[in-house]
Protein backbone atom coordinates (compact mmCIF):
# COMPACT_ATOMS: atom_id res chain seq x y z
CA UNK A 1 0.00 0.00 0.00
CA UNK A 2 2.91 2.19 0.59
CA UNK A 3 4.58 2.02 -2.27
CA UNK A 4 1.28 2.62 -3.78
CA UNK A 5 0.84 5.98 -2.41
CA UNK A 6 4.31 6.82 -2.37
CA UNK A 7 6.02 5.80 -5.30
CA UNK A 8 3.68 8.71 -7.03
CA UNK A 9 1.57 6.04 -7.87
CA UNK A 10 -1.09 7.98 -6.57
CA UNK A 11 -2.54 9.33 -9.85
CA UNK A 12 -6.63 9.05 -11.31
CA UNK A 13 -6.89 5.85 -12.94
CA UNK A 14 -9.97 4.42 -14.29
CA UNK A 15 -11.40 0.73 -13.93
CA UNK A 16 -14.33 -0.57 -16.32
CA UNK A 17 -16.47 -3.80 -14.82
CA UNK A 18 -18.67 -5.81 -16.89
CA UNK A 19 -21.56 -6.73 -15.09
CA UNK A 20 -25.12 -8.64 -15.98
CA UNK A 21 -28.78 -6.59 -15.56
CA UNK A 22 -29.26 -8.10 -12.17
CA UNK A 23 -25.65 -6.96 -10.14
CA UNK A 24 -26.32 -3.65 -11.19
CA UNK A 25 -29.72 -3.25 -10.24
CA UNK A 26 -27.71 -4.83 -6.97
CA UNK A 27 -25.62 -1.49 -6.99
CA UNK A 28 -27.97 0.70 -8.17
CA UNK A 29 -30.17 -0.08 -5.24
CA UNK A 30 -33.63 1.53 -4.60
CA UNK A 31 -33.80 4.62 -6.07
CA UNK A 32 -30.22 4.41 -6.20
CA UNK A 33 -29.61 4.81 -2.88
CA UNK A 34 -26.65 2.26 -2.91
CA UNK A 35 -25.02 4.16 -5.95
CA UNK A 36 -25.33 7.16 -4.17
CA UNK A 37 -23.74 6.04 -0.46
CA UNK A 38 -20.77 4.39 -2.47
CA UNK A 39 -20.09 7.56 -4.22
CA UNK A 40 -20.30 9.57 -1.27
CA UNK A 41 -17.94 7.37 0.98
CA UNK A 42 -15.72 6.25 -1.79
CA UNK A 43 -15.50 9.81 -3.45
CA UNK A 44 -14.84 7.86 -6.55
CA UNK A 45 -17.00 8.65 -9.75
CA UNK A 46 -18.83 5.68 -10.85
CA UNK A 47 -20.83 5.17 -13.75
CA UNK A 48 -23.26 2.93 -15.21
CA UNK A 49 -23.57 2.48 -19.29
CA UNK A 50 -27.02 3.03 -20.23
CA UNK A 51 -28.75 0.53 -22.31
CA UNK A 52 -31.35 -2.41 -22.30
CA UNK A 53 -28.59 -4.27 -22.55
CA UNK A 54 -28.47 -7.75 -20.68
CA UNK A 55 -24.52 -6.31 -20.01
CA UNK A 56 -23.47 -3.00 -18.96
CA UNK A 57 -20.39 -1.22 -18.19
CA UNK A 58 -19.76 0.34 -14.70
CA UNK A 59 -16.78 2.53 -14.85
CA UNK A 60 -14.72 3.52 -11.93
CA UNK A 61 -12.61 6.91 -11.77
CA UNK A 62 -10.25 8.08 -9.17
CA UNK A 63 -7.27 8.42 -6.70
CA UNK A 64 -6.67 5.03 -5.90
CA UNK A 65 -7.40 4.78 -2.77
CA UNK A 66 -11.00 6.10 -3.65
CA UNK A 67 -11.05 3.39 -6.38
CA UNK A 68 -10.28 0.97 -3.44
CA UNK A 69 -12.63 1.64 -1.71
CA UNK A 70 -15.54 1.72 -3.97
CA UNK A 71 -14.30 -1.95 -4.96
CA UNK A 72 -13.89 -3.05 -1.50
CA UNK A 73 -17.91 -1.66 -1.07
CA UNK A 74 -19.10 -3.46 -4.72
CA UNK A 75 -17.25 -6.98 -3.14
CA UNK A 76 -19.35 -6.90 0.24
CA UNK A 77 -22.67 -5.60 -1.41
CA UNK A 78 -22.08 -8.99 -4.22
CA UNK A 79 -21.25 -10.71 -0.60
CA UNK A 80 -24.54 -9.88 0.56
CA UNK A 81 -26.63 -10.57 -1.83
CA UNK A 82 -24.74 -13.76 -1.95
CA UNK A 83 -25.52 -14.36 1.51
CA UNK A 84 -29.31 -13.21 0.99
CA UNK A 85 -29.82 -16.09 -1.37
CA UNK A 86 -28.04 -18.78 0.68
CA UNK A 87 -30.60 -18.29 3.56
CA UNK A 88 -33.09 -19.72 1.24
CA UNK A 89 -31.54 -22.48 -0.26
CA UNK A 90 -29.99 -25.60 -0.09
CA UNK A 91 -26.38 -24.99 -1.13
CA UNK A 92 -23.85 -25.88 1.47
CA UNK A 93 -20.69 -24.87 -0.33
CA UNK A 94 -20.48 -20.92 -0.53
CA UNK A 95 -20.13 -19.10 -4.00
CA UNK A 96 -17.12 -16.82 -4.35
CA UNK A 97 -17.79 -13.14 -5.07
CA UNK A 98 -17.06 -12.67 -8.90
CA UNK A 99 -16.17 -9.86 -10.33
CA UNK A 100 -15.28 -8.99 -14.30
CA UNK A 101 -12.86 -5.86 -15.00
CA UNK A 102 -12.24 -4.81 -18.35
CA UNK A 103 -8.71 -4.47 -19.58
CA UNK A 104 -7.21 -2.79 -23.10
CA UNK A 105 -5.80 -6.30 -24.90
CA UNK A 106 -2.29 -4.16 -24.75
CA UNK A 107 -2.35 -4.29 -21.37
CA UNK A 108 -3.01 -7.98 -20.78
CA UNK A 109 0.97 -9.19 -21.48
CA UNK A 110 1.51 -7.17 -18.27
CA UNK A 111 -0.70 -8.37 -16.34
CA UNK A 112 0.04 -12.26 -17.49
CA UNK A 113 3.38 -12.06 -17.26
CA UNK A 114 6.62 -13.77 -18.80
CA UNK A 115 5.62 -17.18 -18.76
CA UNK A 116 2.16 -16.56 -16.75
CA UNK A 117 4.83 -15.14 -13.79
CA UNK A 118 2.92 -12.16 -13.08
CA UNK A 119 -0.73 -13.77 -12.79
CA UNK A 120 0.43 -16.67 -11.25
CA UNK A 121 2.42 -14.24 -8.31
CA UNK A 122 -1.06 -12.15 -8.13
CA UNK A 123 -2.96 -15.56 -7.14
CA UNK A 124 -0.52 -16.51 -4.77
CA UNK A 125 -0.03 -13.52 -2.99
CA UNK A 126 -3.82 -12.50 -2.85
CA UNK A 127 -5.91 -16.29 -2.59
CA UNK A 128 -7.88 -14.45 -5.48
CA UNK A 129 -8.84 -16.91 -9.10
CA UNK A 130 -7.45 -14.10 -11.68
CA UNK A 131 -8.58 -15.21 -15.51
CA UNK A 132 -7.68 -13.44 -18.20
CA UNK A 133 -9.92 -14.33 -21.45
CA UNK A 134 -7.89 -16.02 -24.54
CA UNK A 135 -10.30 -13.55 -27.04
CA UNK A 136 -11.33 -9.78 -27.12
CA UNK A 137 -14.74 -8.77 -26.49
CA UNK A 138 -16.81 -8.33 -29.72
CA UNK A 139 -15.71 -5.18 -31.80
CA UNK A 140 -13.08 -4.13 -29.28
CA UNK A 141 -9.36 -4.38 -28.55
CA UNK A 142 -10.61 -5.01 -24.52
CA UNK A 143 -10.72 -8.67 -22.41
CA UNK A 144 -12.72 -9.70 -19.41
CA UNK A 145 -10.37 -10.64 -16.60
CA UNK A 146 -12.64 -12.28 -14.26
CA UNK A 147 -11.51 -12.37 -10.87
CA UNK A 148 -13.60 -13.95 -7.35
CA UNK A 149 -12.53 -15.03 -4.33
CA UNK A 150 -13.38 -13.41 -0.77
CA UNK A 151 -14.22 -9.93 -0.77
CA UNK A 152 -10.78 -9.06 0.89
CA UNK A 153 -8.77 -11.58 -1.67
CA UNK A 154 -10.78 -9.15 -4.73
CA UNK A 155 -9.30 -5.66 -3.09
CA UNK A 156 -5.64 -7.05 -2.53
CA UNK A 157 -6.17 -8.16 -6.20
CA UNK A 158 -7.29 -5.48 -7.59
CA UNK A 159 -4.39 -3.51 -6.08
CA UNK A 160 -2.10 -5.38 -7.89
CA UNK A 161 -3.89 -4.87 -10.93
CA UNK A 162 -3.77 -1.27 -10.25
CA UNK A 163 -0.05 -1.32 -10.04
CA UNK A 164 0.27 -3.39 -13.42
CA UNK A 165 -1.88 -1.23 -15.19
CA UNK A 166 0.05 1.99 -14.00
CA UNK A 167 3.40 0.88 -14.56
CA UNK A 168 2.84 -0.45 -18.43
CA UNK A 169 0.38 1.97 -20.07
CA UNK A 170 -1.85 0.88 -22.73
CA UNK A 171 -0.21 0.51 -25.63
CA UNK A 172 -1.73 2.15 -29.19
CA UNK A 173 -5.98 3.15 -29.02
CA UNK A 174 -8.29 1.26 -27.12
CA UNK A 175 -11.51 -0.02 -29.13
CA UNK A 176 -13.78 0.18 -25.93
CA UNK A 177 -16.09 -2.87 -25.58
CA UNK A 178 -19.78 -1.71 -25.78
CA UNK A 179 -22.38 -4.26 -24.53
CA UNK A 180 -24.96 -4.72 -27.79
CA UNK A 181 -28.49 -4.78 -26.68
CA UNK A 182 -30.43 -8.01 -27.24
CA UNK A 183 -30.63 -8.46 -30.84
CA UNK A 184 -34.57 -8.43 -31.96
CA UNK A 185 -35.65 -11.25 -34.69
CA UNK A 186 -35.90 -10.10 -38.30
CA UNK A 187 -38.74 -10.97 -40.31
CA UNK A 188 -39.04 -11.03 -44.46
CA UNK A 189 -42.17 -10.44 -45.73
CA UNK A 190 -43.76 -8.84 -48.69
CA UNK A 191 -40.51 -7.71 -50.00
CA UNK A 192 -40.27 -5.29 -46.48
CA UNK A 193 -37.95 -6.19 -43.35
CA UNK A 194 -39.40 -5.67 -39.93
CA UNK A 195 -37.92 -6.40 -36.70
CA UNK A 196 -39.91 -7.50 -34.13
CA UNK A 197 -39.75 -4.98 -30.48
CA UNK A 198 -42.52 -6.54 -27.96
CA UNK A 199 -45.62 -7.79 -30.10
CA UNK A 200 -45.22 -5.57 -32.87
CA UNK A 201 -43.30 -5.96 -36.11
CA UNK A 202 -41.53 -2.36 -36.88
CA UNK A 203 -40.34 -2.17 -40.52
CA UNK A 204 -36.94 -1.88 -40.96
CA UNK A 205 -35.78 0.27 -43.61
CA UNK A 206 -31.94 -0.54 -43.68
CA UNK A 207 -32.84 -3.98 -44.40
CA UNK A 208 -35.86 -3.98 -46.60
CA UNK A 209 -33.39 -1.84 -49.01
CA UNK A 210 -30.82 -5.34 -48.78
CA UNK A 211 -33.63 -7.43 -49.21
CA UNK A 212 -34.39 -5.84 -52.51
CA UNK A 213 -31.14 -5.50 -53.11
CA UNK A 214 -30.56 -9.00 -52.82
CA UNK A 215 -33.28 -10.02 -55.07
CA UNK A 216 -31.96 -7.89 -57.85
CA UNK A 217 -29.02 -9.72 -59.66
CA UNK A 218 -25.48 -8.89 -60.95
CA UNK A 219 -23.35 -6.81 -61.16
CA UNK A 220 -22.65 -7.92 -57.61
CA UNK A 221 -20.12 -5.24 -55.23
CA UNK A 222 -19.38 -6.03 -51.79
CA UNK A 223 -22.58 -4.29 -49.73
CA UNK A 224 -20.38 -4.61 -47.03
CA UNK A 225 -18.30 -1.60 -48.60
CA UNK A 226 -21.00 0.70 -50.56
CA UNK A 227 -24.20 0.47 -48.63
CA UNK A 228 -24.04 3.74 -46.54
CA UNK A 229 -26.90 2.90 -43.62
CA UNK A 230 -26.20 -0.43 -43.04
CA UNK A 231 -25.16 -0.03 -38.97
CA UNK A 232 -21.66 -1.00 -38.45
CA UNK A 233 -20.32 -0.89 -42.19
CA UNK A 234 -17.17 0.40 -41.69
CA UNK A 235 -13.58 -1.05 -42.74
CA UNK A 236 -11.86 -0.75 -39.33
CA UNK A 237 -14.06 -3.02 -37.96
CA UNK A 238 -12.45 -5.89 -36.05
CA UNK A 239 -13.34 -9.18 -37.90
CA UNK A 240 -14.93 -12.13 -35.97
CA UNK A 241 -16.23 -15.06 -37.37
CA UNK A 242 -19.57 -16.93 -36.51
CA UNK A 243 -20.75 -21.01 -37.09
CA UNK A 244 -24.00 -21.98 -38.46
CA UNK A 245 -25.06 -25.61 -39.22
CA UNK A 246 -26.65 -26.20 -42.35
CA UNK A 247 -28.84 -29.61 -43.41
CA UNK A 248 -27.00 -31.83 -45.99
CA UNK A 249 -30.33 -31.42 -48.20
CA UNK A 250 -30.17 -27.55 -47.99
CA UNK A 251 -26.33 -27.30 -48.75
CA UNK A 252 -27.38 -27.87 -52.60
CA UNK A 253 -28.99 -24.69 -52.97
CA UNK A 254 -26.82 -22.72 -50.96
CA UNK A 255 -23.61 -24.10 -52.79
CA UNK A 256 -25.45 -23.68 -56.68
CA UNK A 257 -24.01 -24.96 -59.82
CA UNK A 258 -19.99 -25.22 -59.59
CA UNK A 259 -20.47 -22.97 -56.46
CA UNK A 260 -21.98 -19.69 -57.91
CA UNK A 261 -24.65 -19.11 -55.42
CA UNK A 262 -21.92 -19.71 -52.43
CA UNK A 263 -19.49 -17.01 -54.62
CA UNK A 264 -22.22 -14.84 -54.98
CA UNK A 265 -23.21 -14.79 -51.38
CA UNK A 266 -19.58 -14.12 -50.67
CA UNK A 267 -19.26 -11.33 -53.43
CA UNK A 268 -22.80 -9.30 -51.98
CA UNK A 269 -21.55 -10.03 -48.24
CA UNK A 270 -17.83 -8.82 -48.57
CA UNK A 271 -17.31 -12.14 -46.21
CA UNK A 272 -15.57 -15.04 -46.37
CA UNK A 273 -17.44 -18.31 -45.97
CA UNK A 274 -15.84 -21.78 -45.57
CA UNK A 275 -17.90 -24.59 -45.78
CA UNK A 276 -16.64 -27.96 -44.04
CA UNK A 277 -16.83 -31.41 -45.99
CA UNK A 278 -19.22 -33.88 -45.15
CA UNK A 279 -18.51 -35.57 -42.03
CA UNK A 280 -19.27 -39.50 -42.00
CA UNK A 281 -22.94 -40.14 -40.37
CA UNK A 282 -23.76 -36.63 -39.76
CA UNK A 283 -26.88 -34.62 -41.43
CA UNK A 284 -25.59 -31.25 -40.69
CA UNK A 285 -22.25 -29.65 -42.04
CA UNK A 286 -20.70 -26.70 -40.59
CA UNK A 287 -20.40 -23.17 -42.12
CA UNK A 288 -17.82 -20.45 -40.65
CA UNK A 289 -18.72 -16.96 -41.62
CA UNK A 290 -16.24 -14.70 -41.08
CA UNK A 291 -15.64 -10.39 -41.26
CA UNK A 292 -17.23 -7.60 -39.97
CA UNK A 293 -20.02 -7.80 -37.51
CA UNK A 294 -22.14 -6.31 -40.70
CA UNK A 295 -21.11 -8.68 -43.13
CA UNK A 296 -21.28 -11.58 -40.95
CA UNK A 297 -25.22 -10.87 -40.67
CA UNK A 298 -25.31 -9.84 -44.12
CA UNK A 299 -23.88 -13.04 -45.08
CA UNK A 300 -26.66 -14.76 -42.81
CA UNK A 301 -29.34 -12.84 -44.22
CA UNK A 302 -28.44 -14.56 -47.74
CA UNK A 303 -27.89 -17.70 -47.01
CA UNK A 304 -31.43 -17.51 -44.80
CA UNK A 305 -33.22 -16.47 -47.81
CA UNK A 306 -31.40 -19.09 -49.83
Amino acid sequence: DTKVTEGGLNVTLTIRLLMHGKEVGSIIGKKGETVKKMREESGARINISEGSCPERIVTITGPTDAIFKAFSMIALKFEEDINTSMTNSTVTSKPPVTLRLVVPASQCGSLIGKGGSKIKEIRESTGAQVQVAGDMLPNSTERAVTISGTPDAIIQCVKQICVVMLESPPKGATIPYRPKPASAPIIFAGGQAFTIQGQYAIPHPDLTKLHQLAMQHPPFTPLGQTTPGFPGLDATTPTSSHELTIPNDLIGCIIGRQGSKINEIRQMSGAQIKIANATEGSAERQVTITGSPANISLAQYLINAR
